[in-house]
């Protein structure tokens, strides 16, 4: 197979464009081509004309003999290393694994497994993604809060009320990456997100693909108890011995043990009574830094002219951007989760305490475009000697928030937050907000330090992006569940020191997004699968 990369064609460009380019790259004639496959594209708009710029994967005769040709700079053989599960262990299981959890970690940890033969069960504190989907909505319309079915909680994890965005930077030279997206894809998934560079699912999407991934889970024989909360883990001289749990079935509550020795807690970064049971159990973790901030929204339009130019072409991916500042005490400042087209949502899951995350759809189509703007959050930062500091600290600015805003989601236009005033009215930017909104200080819900750090960054910003600080950009808050304030400590091997505990995904401290902990579940499948034969 030969690889050609740096291939680059005018937006709007045909089908047979790009085979009439290839065939020219490669200089030969169309009788030799046999198949190709896009394996990456982007768009260019560092200079104009924009461009979209493809690397293809080619299967032509006689391989080796176009590769001799000299003036061929941009091709190179390649080959595809296909995604390889392990092995499976001697030691015999006498039950199946239990995987707390069915966000991105969870739900690939468990599909892996269960295409191995290991039929686990996963527990999900949460409701099905759709009816999740109907007690999300309501929440957004009247104000009332389900504890452990919301924006965080609840099948396809918190990223299932996001952007979607399943790009990662994180090395994959296992094909866990690509194994991901192609499961995405049999799932319901658009193609395109095999190719695109920064590739993403918008809510309307996911939920389907969330349901799909789950058929296939319980059709290998996985079961899902759904409303089912882990309450206390079983541990016996150093190891998992089982799990106690909470599960509502026909609206009545009731307890439930499961045996088992192979427990992955794919728990999510908003588990925090979790995390105070695994405090109480003495389970190993440690601090970590996170970020927070705020939500600042601008129109979607300024933000296309800005990065495409005034009169750029209409079918063009709609635009994002991604800025990072330095500030005066060395702290770092920058746009996190940028959705285009999106909506700012009330992504509480506390009573008594509010946070905000973006969301867009599959098309992204809506008038705004937003991001968080965060600024580092370091463990001195927190005070207290507990491991769970930072859990503390996350929750005093969403109990600020909430006070701030009765509730409702607190509003601050770009100028105001700068003098340290409540807006009045808004400018021409109307926010996009799920959940109810309403003008408050949003700067009074920080720390000084952090409040000035983010004024800072999000002024030099505007060096970057002109626009950016324009003085009716509207600012919401608070943005404080960017990542794990904690880390669940393993080894290498992905084990606790708790023999059978494996900490997954992101609530563990070891993802940033929905394709790095889905990748993290496969890691632990293969621990799992590597030391474990099935259960029998």
């Amino acid at each position: 197979m030969i690889r050609v990369s740096q291939l680059k064609l005018a937006v709007g460009h045909t089908e047979k464009d790009l085979e009439r380019e290839l065939l020219r790259e490669l200089q030969i004639p169309g009788e030799r081509l046999i198949k190709y496959e896009i394996w990456k594209k982007s768009v260019d708009a560092r200079k104009k004309p924009i461009l979209y710029v493809y690397t293809i994967d080619v299967q032509a005769r006689d391989e080796e003999q176009i590769l001799k040709k000299k003036r061929l700079k941009n091709a190179a053989k390649i080959q595809r290393k296909p995604y390889c599960f392990p092995d499976l262990g001697e030691t015999i299981l006498t039950h199946p694994p239990v995987i707390v959890g069915s966000g991105p970690a969870g739900l690939f940890c468990g599909l892996m497994l269960a295409r191995a033969g290991y039929a686990p069960i996963m527990l999900e504190r949460g409701e099905t993604v759709r009816k999740r989907r109907e007690t999300v909505l309501g929440f957004w319309n009247t104000g009332v809060l389900k504890g452990d079915s919301n924006v965080q909680f609840g099948e396809g994890g918190a990223g299932t009320f996001s952007d979607g965005k399943l790009n990662t930077l994180v090395k994959d030279p296992m094909g866990r990456n690509r194994l991901v997206l192609e499961t995405f894809v049999q799932a319901g998934a658009p193609e395109e997100i095999l190719y695109w560079n920064k590739p993403h699912l918008g809510t309307d999407v996911l939920i389907g693909v969330v349901e799909r991934i789950r058929e296939e889970f319980c059709s290998l024989g996985g079961q899902v108890w759904f409303e089912s909360r882990m309450n206390e883990i079983d541990i016996q001289e150093g190891m998992v011995r089982g799990v106690h749990v909470a599960r509502k079935i026909g609206g009545q509550e009731t307890d439930a043990y499961l045996e088992t020795e192979v427990l992955v807690l794919a728990i999510g970064h908003s588990a925090r009574d979790t995390f105070e049971m695994l405090q109480k159990k003495g389970i190993p973790m440690e601090k970590k830094a996170f970020a927070v901030g705020v939500r600042i929204e601008h129109p979607q339009e300024m933000i296309n002219q800005s990065q495409y130019g005034k009169n750029y072409p209409r079918e063009l991916p709609t635009a994002a951007y991604k800025l990072t500042r330095k500030v005066g005490d060395d702290r770092g400042v920058y746009s996190f989760c940028m959705c285009p087209g999106g909506f700012v949502v009330n992504a509480s899951s506390e009573e008594g305490g509010l946070a905000v995350n973006g969301m867009s759809y599959q098309a992204r189509d809506g008038y705004n475009a937003n991001s968080a703007m965060i600024v580092t959050v370091r463990p001195e930062d927190f005070g207290g000697s507990s491991v769970l500091s930072g859990v503390e600290f996350q929750r005093r600015l969403e109990q600020t928030a909430y006070k701030l805003g009765q509730g409702k989601v607190p509003v601050q236009l770009l100028e105001d937050f700068c003098h340290r005033r409540v807006s009045t009215c808004l400018g021409d930017v109307e926010p996009c907000i799920k959940g109810q909104w309403t003008f408050a200080d949003v700067r009074g819900i920080f720390p000084p330090h952090l409040s000035e750090a983010l004024e800072e960054g999000i002024l030099g910003c505007d060096h970057i992006l002109p626009g950016f600080a324009r003085k009716d950009a509207v600012l919401s808050g608070v943005e404080s569940r960017t990542s794990s304030p904690v880390r669940i400590v393993r080894g290498e091997h992905m084990e606790s020191q708790i023999k059978g505990l494996y900490p997954c995904g992101e609530g563990a401290g070891y993802a940033g997004g929905i394709t790095s902990a889905a990748m993290d579940g496969i890691k632990v499948a293969e621990a799992v699968a590597g030391r474990y034969g099935l259960p029998d």
